[in-house]
């Protein structure tokens, strides 16, 4: 799934054998014949391999007799818990094998009592629950040749309430991935969770393969290169995205203030770091082209947490639990078997935060929380990259002396009883008691919900409950009461957003309290007026927005050095949303027109988007007028910048796991004025000299423009890279020591006992051969699996089944390709990088290979693992306990 059971393994990482295997469907097991299942896990065996707090009681709520492979789960306010069980997993092709089952504890002891199953779906990859309706992200497929046609938004109904769907779904959104990478690779990129903010939109988790042509229920269209954060309404109208630059989010957490985190990584191979971010509306976090050497355009992340792999997410503000637990984001980690807290402090616009291993579970995929306090989580648990019928569990954490309190049916609640749940201190009463309440009549509903909104004895968290309630209702009748709230200081943030959230109600939004917004003193009622004026789309409003300052931290990256992506940056944010709301407007003249002022800076930064003749023309003729060198050379910048343009995305193609990331474009193509911008600079360049060849061959490096006239010969002295020394693995793999005379079980029951020593493990690192393929330190070439972090990552066991076993699973991104060129030649390897241009490999004995994609007649991913079975064989126990000890310790 995703990057769940796709990019995390770092070596060949054995989950389990895996056949195939279907359930019956549409069953109804009792819990006495369910719970005699042979495979159930049992309670004790769950105390080995996962762990809440001791405050916390956790137990086994299914076992993988009903949730095998369980990919994704929601929970309704009522408790009802609905799992998405996914066969296919995230490299397997087959249709037939999903569904989503629903779930009943009818005494509330923390086991399931009985299931139906809901609906049928193939690769569920998100479901939210409201009311009678069910919503679920899933990959479609054509039902005549059984081959994946995309992926789809789409919500089921169950009108009496019997655990099973009405009948076929409503599509809310068509076409939310790429349908000819799903169809090569599976959904192991693609779109994920979804979950709703109190503002009434469902927030989508969009992986790196982005989507084309995505068609909404309103026949809105959009296009995205890349994964984000998208948002569309219930009745799947007014799509529109929300963020960009993120590499394989599979799920948000939002507050109850609308902010929101996700947990997504970099490259494949290239250390897997988890980003840890705060979404902040039309910002752009750079992966991959803007990340490494163009880092001071984007949203950095809050932190890098090191190896892993996010999976589900959710906020966590329920007041049956304990404070230390309260409200904060939760976060499941696939490649570290834990759902992690973070402790989140505000600074200016974003925040700070601190990383908390908070539950042990196995390959946890995704978490969820009922009106009731009671907490959710699926375990993937070894169940491979395609599915495993034997694998995978669901358990109930609820906190020590916690009374199980039903929640109400709010469809039979009065006005009165609604709007006091909007007071709750649980952020799902809240969220389901605003639903309700958009549901009911203006008459009775308009008035509860402002009445909150006002109440200033209330916790800010009702206040804004209210307003977004409120403003749901009435639309563009809500103008005026909002407008009085953003007079209000503590209200101000959410009520400006609030007047700009849906497009189609924005005509008669005056644009003067935006304006006074981008000189508040609170930095994030200036972040949501700057946002506010880019969604009202008046141009008059570039004059204020380009007087935003911009930061002294806003440095391009050092040439060979990567930026500071990992490093959060709150003073940027202002800027960089200016920015992109003056980009949003087109503000090219206005923008021009400020290159002659004393603050040029964000004009400079917004023109570096857009690709407009009059930008050029202007930028050209304010270098003429300026004597300040400096001025000149940000200019020139500019203009390299501006050479090329990307390429517009048809879904043809695809960056891969393992993108080339130099930027500031992908797949660049040149543009009507890429010819006077040549002729200009090269003409700046012979006035120069041959002092500034090297600026200019600079330029022409960073920015990838390919002008021949700046290239620069390459100084004779600088020395040529070290030829690594060639290693035969397959001699290595011939020869039969202590483990290769013993079974594999044995082997794995030996190294329990015997421990190894480090030092030894690494001179065997290189003696074995693991060096050709995999790399240590980031510093050095990456070649196959980094290794520099995989105790992090996976535990000792899981080390030596990899090695023992490399057949297992193949890492994501490491699988092995066989290329056949058009002049007849084919190459075997790993791909270590692949541009819009190139692809290059790495075969067995540590050759590299480059081939033009114009030269590729085929391309196909290997079943097998290019590293052989056997290496192992010619070490004693000792020995590879020595391996394995030493990996262990690189994190």
């Amino acid at each position: 799934m995703k990057r769940t059971l796709n990019l995390l393994c770092l070596f060949p990482l054995l989950l389990g054998f895996t056949h195939t295997y279907e359930r019956p469907f549409n069953q109804n097991f009792t819990k006495k014949a369910l719970y005699s299942n042979p495979w159930l896990l049992g309670q004790d065996t769950l105390k080995n391999v996962a762990g809440a707090p001791d405050d916390l009681q956790m137990t086994l709520f299914t076992g993988p007799e009903v949730t095998p492979s369980p990919a994704c789960l929601a929970v309704a306010p009522t408790g009802e818990l609905y799992v998405g069980v996914d066969m296919i997993g995230s490299l397997g092709k087959d249709m037939g094998k999903g569904y989503i089952r629903r779930f009943v504890d009818q005494d509330n002891d923390g086991t399931v009592d009985s299931h139906t199953d809901f609906a049928r779906v193939d690769n569920p990859r998100g479901i939210f629950i409201a009311d009678d309706q069910v919503y679920v992200l899933h990959t479609t497929f054509d039902q005549k040749s059984g081959v994946a046609s995309g992926m789809d938004l789409v919500v089921f109904k169950d009108s009496n309430n019997d655990g099973v769907a009405d009948a076929d779904p409503k599509i809310l959104i068509k076409g939310l991935s790429n349908t000819k990478y799903i169809q090569e690779r599976g959904t192991d990129h693609a779109t994920n969770g979804i979950r709703m903010g109190i503002d009434g939109w469902i927030y989508i988790a969009v992986g790196d393969f982005g989507f084309h042509n995505a068609t909404a229920a309103d026949g809105k269209k959009l296009t995205m290169l890349g994964g984000g954060i998208l948002r569309v309404r219930p009745d799947g109208t007014e799509m529109e995205v929300y963020t960009h630059g993120l590499r394989n989010i599979y799920d948000v957490a939002i507050d109850p203030f609308m902010n929101i985190f996700t947990r997504d990584n970099t490259n494949d191979g290239g250390g897997w770091d988890i980003r840890f971010s705060h979404q902040i509306q039309s910002g752009e976090y750079g992966y991959p082209l803007l990340f490494q050497n163009f880092t001071e355009e984007i949203i950095p992340a809050l932190a890098m947490m090191g190896g892993g792999s996010g999976t589900g997410a959710l906020y966590m503000e329920e007041d049956t639990w304990p404070e230390k637990y309260n409200k904060v984001p939760m976060m499941a980690d696939w490649g570290r078997n834990f759902l992690f807290m973070h402790k989140v402090v505000p600074v200016a616009a974003s925040f700070k935060q601190t990383e908390q291993e908070f539950i042990k579970l196995p390959q946890v995929t995704d978490a969820d929380v009922d009106g009731s306090g009671r907490l959710y989580l699926a375990a993937w648990d070894g169940a491979g990259y395609s599915g495993n019928p034997d694998k995978g569990y669901v358990v109930r954490t609820v906190p020590n002396g916690w009374t199980y309190k039903a929640f109400p049916d709010l469809k039979s609640e009065s006005i009165e009883d609604l709007k006091n749940h909007l007071k709750s201190g649980s952020a799902t009463a809240r969220l389901y008691a605003s639903q309700e309440l958009v549901k009911r009549s203006e008459e009775e509903a308009s008035p509860a919900a402002l009445e909150i909104a006002k109440d200033k004895d209330l916790p800010l968290s009702s206040r804004v409950a209210g307003l977004y309630t409120y403003a749901q209702i009435n639309r563009e009748n809500a103008l005026e009461e909002l407008l009085q709230l953003a007079k209000e200081t503590e209200m101000k943030e959410f009520a400006l957003r609030a007047l700009t959230d849906r497009l189609g109600s924005i005509e008669s939004v005056p644009i003067e309290p935006f304006i006074e917004g981008l000189k508040d003193p609170s930095p994030r009622v200036r972040v949501v007026s700057a946002v506010g004026l880019g969604r009202l789309g008046r141009p008059e409003a570039a004059n204020a927005l380009l007087q935003t300052p911009v930061p002294a931290s806003f440095v391009a990256p050092k040439k060979g050095v990567e930026g500071p992506h990992h490093l959060p940056n709150a003073e940027i944010i202002p800027a960089h949303v200016a920015v992109q709301a003056l980009v949003r407007l087109n503000a090219v003249n206005q923008a021009v027109g400020f290159l002659g002022t004393e603050t040029p800076d964000l004009a400079l930064w917004a023109l570096r988007y857009m690709h407009d003749a009059r930008a050029v023309d202007g930028l050209i003729a304010a270098y003429g007028k300026t004597r300040d060198q400096n001025l000149k050379n940000k200019i020139l910048q500019t203009l390299a910048r501006l050479y090329k343009k990307e390429e517009a995305y048809d879904a043809s193609w695809w960056w891969g796991t393992r993108p080339d990331s130099h930027g500031p474009y992908y797949k660049a193509v040149l543009w009507e004025e890429s010819p006077k911008i040549e002729k200009f600079l090269t003409a700046e360049q012979q006035k120069a000299g041959a002092s500034k060849n090297q600026y200019y061959a600079d330029l022409n490096d960073k920015f990838r423009m390919e002008i021949a006239a700046f290239n620069v010969a390459p100084k004779k002295d600088i020395a040529k890279a070290p030829t690594e020394k060639k290693v035969d693995l397959n001699k290595i793999s011939s020869q039969k020591g202590q483990v290769g005379k013993t079974s594999i079980e044995d082997v794995m029951i030996a190294l329990k006992k015997v421990k190894g020593d480090p030092a030894k493990g690494k001179a065997l690192f290189t003696k074995q051969g693991c060096h050709a393929c995999h790399s240590l330190s980031k510093n050095e070439p990456m070649k196959g699996p980094f290794m520099g972090q995989i105790g992090s990552i996976m535990n000792r066991s899981q080390i030596a089944e990899s090695i023992l076993r490399p057949n297992a699973s193949i890492s994501q991104g490491f699988s092995t390709v066989l290329v056949s060129t058009k002049d007849k030649k084919n190459m075997m390897g790993f791909i270590t990088q692949e541009t819009a241009d190139k692809i290059v490999l790495r075969d067995i004995a540590g050759n590299v290979s480059t081939v033009k994609k114009s030269n590729v007649a085929s391309r196909k991913e290997m079943p097998n693992s290019m590293m052989p079975p056997g290496l192992a064989n010619s070490l004693t126990i000792e020995e590879l306990a020595s391996l394995v000890s030493f990996l262990e310790k690189q994190k």
